[in-house]
């Protein structure tokens, strides 16, 4: 997905020490959105640090089949994710989405997924906000036709804003915008989101190297089923401080301390 330099959000959680404070429930999954360039991924590890939601590519272009789709796919699968697709478009017409979006109901249509299937949109060299509305739309209303579900888009806050009308409205929003405490959706046709990547310089233990980090709502579930986890839970480990715990989390040692009653941030506990 679209690449960015990014700051450290100030993020949630919740440690497994003795009596972590309560807090008010947030509708709030840690997720990943990954392709072939995160290579061999130990899905069991990944589930152990905390992700909830892997959106997977599964293609791109008119005919192009990401090499990893499957092996990530049976591998979130296996350790119990919810799951999601993506597709990158490249069409810059309205017949041309429309064939893409065909072509990516078909390959996803008989595998399992838990989230909506969504559209990346990146590419829009030349289009005006009219044009790459009727582009973005032709896609998603293909697919939507196709799967029989309501999909979501993708794109960065610039796109978001510059690239799109009120007619797009209606489908969840998944927008990336990094360097932000939170999405900015000032000048878009969206009041809320669904799905916010907010950096592509995450760490994920089973992943080696970069990958984008996202929050996803409730919303991106086609069976929301029971009520999401209100904060990510880490279990301390022998030699975890919590300045580490807090630069993994992309937070901050205080909203640690005040999530947890850690009177002394200095001094945590293993287990």
């Amino acid at each position: 997905m679209c690449k960015r330099l990014f700051s450290a959000l100030l993020g949630l959680l919740l440690l497994c020490a003795p009596a972590p404070a309560r807090a008010a429930a947030v509708d709030r999954m840690a997720g990943i959105d990954i392709s072939v360039y995160q290579g061999d991924v130990d899905f069991e590890t990944v589930r152990d640090d905390g992700v909830e939601v892997v959106y997977i590519r599964a293609s791109y272009g008119s005919d192009g089949v990401d090499s990893a789709l499957y092996s990530h796919y049976e591998g979130a699968r296996a350790a119990g994710r919810k799951l999601g697709f993506y597709h990158y478009l490249t069409a810059l017409d309205t017949e041309s989405a429309q064939a893409q979006a065909g072509f990516f109901a078909g390959l996803i249509r008989d595998l399992d997924y838990d989230c909506r299937p969504a559209l990346d949109f990146e590419v829009y060299r030349g289009l005006d906000r009219d044009q790459a509305t009727a582009v973005a739309a032709a896609f998603l209303e293909t697919l939507e036709n196709e799967l029989d579900v309501t999909p979501m888009l993708y794109a960065d806050a610039y796109v978001a804003s510059t690239r799109f009308t009120g007619a797009l409205s209606r489908y969840p929003l998944w927008v990336a915008q990094w360097e932000v405490a939170a999405p900015d959706l000032s000048g878009t046709p969206w009041e809320t989101w669904t799905g916010w990547q907010y950096t592509d310089l995450g760490r994920v233990a089973g992943i080696d190297g970069y990958v984008d980090r996202d929050w996803f709502t409730g919303e991106v579930l086609l069976d929301p089923g029971p009520a999401p986890q209100p904060y990510p839970y880490y279990t301390v480990r022998a030699g975890d401080t919590l300045w580490a715990i807090a630069q993994r989390y992309y937070t901050t040692v205080a909203e640690l301390a005040r999530l947890n009653a850690i009177a002394d941030p200095n001094r945590i506990y293993v287990g």
